[in-house]
Parts: C-alpha cells; structure tokens; sequence
C-alpha cells in the first residue's frame, strides 16, 4: 500500500522552498503528499523585498478537523517553517488528531540561520518549537536552529567537535529518537552534518566540500530528501547519505544553470535519479 505523508510548510509562489519543494520530492519518493500551508508569500524573505505575508493561523485547526473525519492514516508528519510561534499550540492539536502510534513524526524546526532568527519570527519561536521537537521521532535542526533550541547563544561558523556532540545529546534528551544537525563544518572547505540517535555514544559526522555561495532553500531540499529516503525504508545514515548527495547534486546543478541563486536550488533535476537510488534494495 501506498505511503500518505502530510507536510505543514508555508508556501512561496516563487522561490523553492517549504512546501514547493517538500511536495514534489515527497512525491517523487513515492508518497502520497497532503499539505497544509501555515502561510502564504509571493517569495521567500531571503533576497526578495516587497514580498506579501499571509498568515494562515486562522485555517490550521478547521483543515484539520475536516481531515481527521476521513479516517486517512499518515505514515509521516512533516511539520516545517511556521508563521508565528503561537501557531506551535494549532500544530501540536493536528499532531492529536491526525498521528498514531504509527505515524513518524520528522520537524524541520525552520527559524534562523547563521546566528540570527529569520525576518517575521517573533522571539517566541524557539520556546514554541522545543514543544514541536518533544514530540518528534527525527528533527533536522541547522546550528543556529540548535543552539537556540538549547537556549545557548550562537556558536559561531567553525563550532568544534565537542559543542555538536553536546547539543546532539541534549536534544536528544528533550525527546526525539533521531538528530540530524546540518551547516557542521570543523575545517575550512567543508560542510556536513551530526547525525545522531539515542543510546549512541558520539555522533556521526558525514561532509561533502563547501561551495562558499548563499543557496536558499537547502535546509527544506536537504530534509524533503532524507524524509524520502527514510519512508522508503533507508536506515538512518544511509538516508543522510542520500539526502547530501542529492542536495549537492541539485546544488550543481543551479550553478551550471546560471540561474540566480535567490529562486533557489534546482532539484528538480536530480528527482529522478533519486527515486533510481531509492528502488535499490
């Protein structure tokens, strides 16, 4: 039987990001995506200005409560970018009404980067995501995105082993099985991340080679990826494996393309030789 997944992102009508791009990589893996949009923009805020907001805090509940009448099961919830912290509580309500027992719960906690919390996030947001996090199965944190969950200040572009060892266990410890922390770099010309499960002892780092340009997006390719490779039954660090590779594929991609590097990262491409890599068994 078929997969169901279901994906709260906002959406940007230009730009690939959140659900423009978790809908068409879920789907290329094979499963069958139902979305919820916690915000609608006309781009992304990264290099754009003048763009439009709408907050979608007011539809979240009413969706949900029309989907949990049609008695779907949903292998995976995949919860992304939100529109406000207060929108954690209408989250969390749809976790109660459309999750069992069953269903992987995956959080893309998405609200900062390089030190700083993205523009429109108010200062709730990471208190509100340690709520979403506590009931997730696997989470995919950057390092500003884990430090601020931990409530640590930012540390810095070239944080050492033993500080990502320490946020691993500890974010561990607020709940989830599995923590993939992405941008971990401990030399110059690389880039990568901790992965890392309860009960083991150290994190395993996987890099691949920086490429020293701003790619927006990435965060939401890189975990679209590995949630696929993860419903397709791919152990931990092999669907880590996958999703960098594909990443990176995608990040070639653009830059042999010419196309400006604001409307994002072009997996598109890439899409099917990743169902190949994933129907090898």
């Amino acid at each position: 039987m078929q997969k169901r997944a279901i994906a709260v992102h906002d959406i940007s009508c230009v730009g690939r990001c959140s659900l423009t791009v978790a809908l068409p990589v879920l789907s290329a893996a094979g499963l069958n995506t139902a979305v919820v949009p916690t915000a609608l923009l006309s781009t992304h805020t990264g290099e754009f200005t003048g763009y439009t907001h709408m907050d979608l805090s007011d539809q979240l509940h009413p969706i949900a409560q029309h989907l949990s009448t049609l008695g779907l099961h949903y292998d995976t919830f995949y919860s992304g970018y939100l529109a406000n912290g207060a929108q954690a509580d209408e989250v969390l309500r749809m976790m109660d009404l459309l999750c069992d027992a069953q269903t992987h719960i995956f959080v893309d906690p998405a609200f900062g980067d390089h030190g700083r919390m993205y523009s429109l996030m108010d200062e709730s947001m990471p208190r509100q995501m340690r709520r979403l996090v506590s009931r997730a199965r696997t989470i995919v944190p950057n390092k500003t995105e884990a430090a601020f969950l931990l409530g640590e200040p930012y540390p810095g572009e070239e944080a050492d082993e033993a500080c990502i060892s320490d946020y691993c266990c500890r974010l561990a410890q607020l709940g989830p099985q599995n923590v993939v922390i992405t941008d971990v770099s401990f030399r110059p010309g690389q880039t990568g991340v901790a992965v890392y499960s309860q009960g083991m002892a150290q994190p395993v780092y996987l890099f691949r080679e920086r490429i020293d340009r701003v790619f927006h997006g990435t965060g939401d390719v890189f975990a679209s990826f590995l949630l696929g490779a993860l419903m397709n039954n791919q152990p931990l660090e092999t669907a880590v494996n996958t999703a960098l590779d594909f990443t990176h594929a995608g990040i070639r991609e653009t830059l042999a393309s010419g196309e400006p590097l604001r409307y994002g990262v072009q997996f598109e491409k890439v899409l099917p030789a990743y169902w190949e890599r994933l129907m090898q068994k």
